[in-house]
């Protein structure tokens, strides 16, 4: 029996599995590299094990630093998660004889599963159906006389998208099996390639399968991967909409026979080219558990890993293939860390906001949190969410729903992107085959409307400038904005890609705000509603105005022409993330005087103590000055404050100039100190 498990993996894996052998009332052990000290998992697991490597991923395929953990941890099992080492045969035969129990299946299974050419070789003995394959050896490539393209070159040992290449021309082959050796040697450490045919148009559909040491296997239904970037999942589904209950039997079968021939038991998958015609073929058996699980254990019921855990000491399945139903519909989307604008690169970052919408109601499996930073180690995959509906585009549009809904700012995400895809016609429909991201041209970003930017600058105006006062010392008890006499109204401006969007406000007596937005058209125009107002000048719009329910929390609650906003608004640096009832929208500050840029020493700096009008300027730079000397007026309020310089120096910069509004805290000048001075 197992009583202390170590989880030889890292991020949302290891929190799942930690989940769930926690209320089966094992201990949990977590391994860490340095990077990883202050995940989420480490500290959810009973007890944590620094792992020493040179590398972050060197220290999770570290076979004997984790037997080392688990010696050190008193752990009597091992859980391997997916990825690293869950599919190699040598680490669950390690585990073995160090005396651990290993929570996957017989190493000879992952062996021949692992080589595909063995596999489909095996698959093929036993009767279950395979696409024809060429072996690469050698420099030679193989004699393709009256094949027909096109062919994908696939690695031996590989998977996750890793050396695979589409050839739809005789003549790019050559350099496809090239660049597959070098990314499977560089993935595998097996440059070993194939070739085989290509099928367009189809559908990746796969088998869960379940299987004990006493006889018992079951298969739990099938998932829909098709859709893809870079031959990886994105989006995952079960049931497939274009399997029946025939079709279902027939695949279902299959996956248990090749499951059979390898004596399998544990979790596993078996994946399948499904055709528009209904012929389906073997493609890999992973001898692991799957990243898209959950939609399987949505359905069905079923806790995958305890099942897992089960088999592992020697118990039988908890299910029966009679005992097994589809209820309902599950989605998985798989939030990346990654630019879809960039050819869906990854993205590295700090996540600054983590704040997964409560509703609709989803799974979120995720090993992100705020404050989590995503590096160039590791996939940069930061959450699977998982939606279940009675209905198909119930779960797909509450899925897509509660994306939108997410606070994610800090890094460049496919969030956008998923929810386009899952809102498609084409998806809706289930035309869900592996071209489809190429064949529906989604846009790779969203683009917000004229209203909804507007909004969002109006938003952001108001959350800084709300801020800006509760910082300022002087006069706080007055409302924001308010003054005794009639003034230029302040402004902010932002920058989203080349358009420049200027808010200018001025608070009103009865506490509004009268506001114009320049840098985009009125959305007003040609929308059928009244025309705006015409403008006070030739060349400016007039003024709206706009009622301030409040702000708290970074949330900005207003009406403008009768519609109530309410934004979240997120500030750092020059970044500004917005965020409304279509996902956000992030903007880039433009500061009122140019800032100190990186590095740059502003030892000396003198900042506006609060928002008013500079009358005067009473220095240049390169002035020498002594200390207490009149550097600048501000006037605020029919009130002048004097800036003085607190020491004696040289004034480095002076960046304001007569007439200009300030706000509180910007910059107006810098002055270095004299050496000796007091």
């Amino acid at each position: 029996m197992i009583t202390t498990l170590l989880i030889a993996n890292r991020g949302e894996i290891a929190r799942r599995v930690i989940r769930t052998a926690s209320a089966m009332g094992f201990t949990t052990v977590a391994v860490y590299a340095e990077g990883d000290a202050r995940a989420p998992y480490v500290a959810e697991a009973d007890r944590a094990v620094a792992l020493a490597g040179r590398t972050a991923t060197q220290t999770y395929l570290n076979i004997d630093a984790l037997l080392a953990a688990a010696a050190t941890a008193g752990a009597d099992a091992v859980h391997p998660g997916y990825g690293f080492l869950s599919e190699r045969a040598a680490f669950a035969r390690a585990a073995g004889a160090a005396g651990l129990t290993w929570v996957g299946p017989p190493p000879e299974a992952i062996e021949v599963m692992g080589d595909k050419l063995a596999a489909k070789r095996l698959m093929a003995d036993v009767g279950v159906p395979v696409l024809p394959s060429w072996e690469v050896t050698g420099d030679a490539l193989p004699d393709l006389g009256g094949v027909p393209l096109p062919l994908i070159v696939k690695a031996a040992a590989g998977g996750g998208g890793k050396g695979m290449r589409a050839v739809t021309e005789a003549g790019e082959l050559a350099e496809a099996v090239a660049a597959a050796r070098r990314e499977a040697a560089a993935a595998f450490g097996d440059p070993t390639v194939f070739l085989e045919r290509y099928v367009a148009q189809a559908r990746h559909v796969e088998i869960q399968i379940l299987a004990d040491t006493h006889g018992g296997a079951v298969h739990c239904f099938e998932r829909e991967c098709s859709i893809q970037r870079r031959h990886q999942k994105i989006i995952e589904e079960c049931p497939s909409p274009a399997v029946d209950g025939e079709l279902r039997d027939r695949m279902g079968a299959a996956a248990l026979a090749a499951a059979k021939a390898v004596g399998y038991s544990g979790a596993g998958t078996v994946e399948f080219i499904l055709e528009p015609s209904g012929d389906f073929w073997f493609l890999e058996m992973n001898t692991r558990l799957q990243v898209e699980h959950p939609v399987t254990e949505a359905v069905t019921g079923i806790d995958l890993v305890r099942e897992q855990l089960l088999v592992a000491q020697g118990l039988p399945l908890s299910v029966t293939q009679s005992g097994l139903a589809l209820d309902g519909h599950a989605i998985e989307a798989r939030l990346y860390a990654e630019d879809p604008a960039a050819g869906f690169l990854p993205a590295t970052g700090t996540v600054l906001d983590w704040a997964p919408a409560g509703a609709p109601p989803c799974r979120w499996d995720s090993g992100a949190e705020r404050g989590s930073v995503v590096g160039v180690e590791f996939d940069p995959m930061l959450a699977k969410v998982i939606a279940r509906a009675p209905a198909r585009d119930e779960a797909a549009l509450r899925l897509a729903l509660a994306l939108e809904r997410s606070r994610i700012r800090g890094v460049t995400t496919n969030r956008d992107f998923l929810v386009a895809a899952l809102r498609h016609p084409d998806f809706l429909a289930g035309h869900t085959t592996t071209d489809f991201i190429e064949r529906t041209a989604i846009p790779v970003a969203r683009q917000p409307g004229h209203a909804e930017l507007r909004a969002a600058a109006t938003g952001a105006a108001l959350v800084a400038q709300a801020e800006s006062r509760a910082g300022t010392p002087v006069l706080r008890t007055l409302p924001s904005g308010w003054r005794n006499s009639v003034m230029p109204p302040e402004q902010a401006v932002y920058s989203r890609g080349p358009d420049t969007v200027t808010v200018s406000y001025r608070r009103q007596r009865d506490g509004r705000f009268a506001i114009t937005v320049t840098g985009i058209p009125d959305p007003r125009a040609g929308s059928g509603q009244p025309p705006a107002p015409a403008p006070t000048t030739s060349d400016a719009p007039a003024a709206r105005m706009v009622t301030l329910h409040g702000t708290a929390g970074g949330w900005i609650d207003f009406t403008e022409d009768g519609q109530r906003h309410r934004l979240h608004v997120l500030a750092r640096g020059d970044r500004v993330w917005v965020q409304g009832p279509y996902g956000d929208v992030e903007l880039r500050a433009a500061p009122r005087f140019p800032q100190a840029g990186p590095g740059e020493n502003v030892t000396g700096g003198l900042a506006a103590p609060m928002p008013g009008t500079v009358l005067g300027v009473h220095a240049a730079a390169g002035d020498t000055v002594t200390g207490g000397q009149l550097l600048m007026i501000v006037e605020a309020m029919k009130m002048e404050h004097r800036i003085t310089a607190p020491h004696a120096g040289v004034v480095r910069e002076v960046r304001a100039q007569p007439g200009d509004q300030v706000a509180a805290g910007d910059l107006l000048a810098v002055i270095d100190k004299t050496e000796g001075a007091s």
